[in-house]
């Protein structure tokens, strides 16, 4: 059963729907695949299971009654165990909250749950959205699943590897200084740092209040546009959410660039790191199939990435102080 799943929201939902799959099956089957497969890869910290098949069933009486509420109905997910969850434990990844039960959800959380999305559990990551891959934590680092023996890219490990290795359908992460990001473009995904104010962050274990971003993770553009659309919105408890019109993101995508401007950084100063063949050569020819797209390139030059980095520095390491200095 497990091997014939969808691996996509939208393969998903259309089945769903249908009422040629349903969400219990899609649950069995990656409970079945993280059973196998996650004791290789560390993607979850806790496989939330029980509640997981509880909402399933929830999720298929529903739908078997009419009551459809649209494209995440029934749609298994997993979320970075910096996100809150109600009576489900919220580590952070650290010794620090190892014990840490919230009372309440994360503003996003009761979003994806209003749409029917099902939470399959919690996942690792670099320990409390900060630094690197550690070995002397409580759970081990998630590995990449293309090759266990590689980094993930973080922070949002677990959220990556738990995608990559198609024990998820999608994914929650927060960027604050590409932590979402860097995970999306070492695992091959779609990952997105939204616009700051747009997706609350309450509830969510703060890393820096001016820099911190949370956002969706899948496999596809189209994914990502679905699970976006999810959880935008204004929420009074978090001071940065700022009001704007609804928005159907998935109605804008397009299969052509006619006429898109892209800037394209070929060189951050006079940086040797950067000076990799073998990335320049994949950038090259996703310029590549831009251009046939339609989309109009245009070179940018910036400064050195350590300059940015130290900035970057100078608020992030204060602000994560201020949160955590009392733990």
């Amino acid at each position: 059963m497990s091997a014939n799943l969808p691996d996509t929201i939208a393969a998903a939902s259309r089945l769903i729907e249908a009422r040629e799959l349903s969400p219990v099956e899609l649950v069995d089957g990656l409970l079945q695949r993280i059973e196998s497969i996650d004791p290789v890869l560390n993607s979850f910290i806790t496989v939330t299971a029980e509640a997981a098949v509880a909402q399933a069933r929830q999720a298929e009486l529903e739908i078997s009654q009419g009551r459809y509420r649209g494209t995440l109905h029934g749609i298994a997910f997993g979320v970075k165990d910096n996100y809150e969850t109600a009576g489900i434990r919220t580590t952070g990844h650290s010794k620090v909250y190892a014990n840490h039960i919230p009372q309440s959800n994360a503003g996003v959380i009761d979003r994806l749950y209003n749409a029917g999305a099902i939470l399959l559990g919690k996942l690792a990551a670099h320990e409390l959205a900060h630094g690197g891959p550690s070995f002397d934590l409580p759970w081990p680092p998630a590995r990449n699943p293309w090759n266990p023996e590689h980094f993930t890219g973080g922070s949002s490990s677990g959220s990556a590897a738990a995608l990559a290795g198609g024990l998820v359908l999608a994914s929650l992460g927060s960027d604050t200084g590409g932590s979402i990001r860097t995970p999306a473009s070492l695992c091959g995904l779609v990952g997105m740092k939204p616009t700051f104010g747009l997706v609350s962050r309450h509830g969510v274990i703060a890393n820096s209040f001016s820099l911190d971003h949370c956002g969706p993770m899948a496999k596809t553009v189209e994914d990502c546009a679905i699970l976006l659309e999810a959880i935008v919105g204004y929420d009074s408890r978090d001071r940065s959410s700022i009001r704007r019109p609804r928005q159907d993101f998935r109605a804008a995508l397009r299969t052509d660039l006619k006429d898109v401007r892209i800037g394209v950084v070929r060189q951050f100063g006079d940086d040797e790191s950067l000076r990799n063949d073998e990335l320049r050569s994949a950038t090259d020819e996703a310029l590549k199939a831009l251009e046939t797209l339609g989309a109009r390139l245009h070179d940018v030059r910036l400064r050195a990435l350590r300059d940015y980095y130290d900035v970057w520095t100078l608020i992030e390491e204060p602000e994560t102080f201020a949160v955590q200095g009392k733990r």
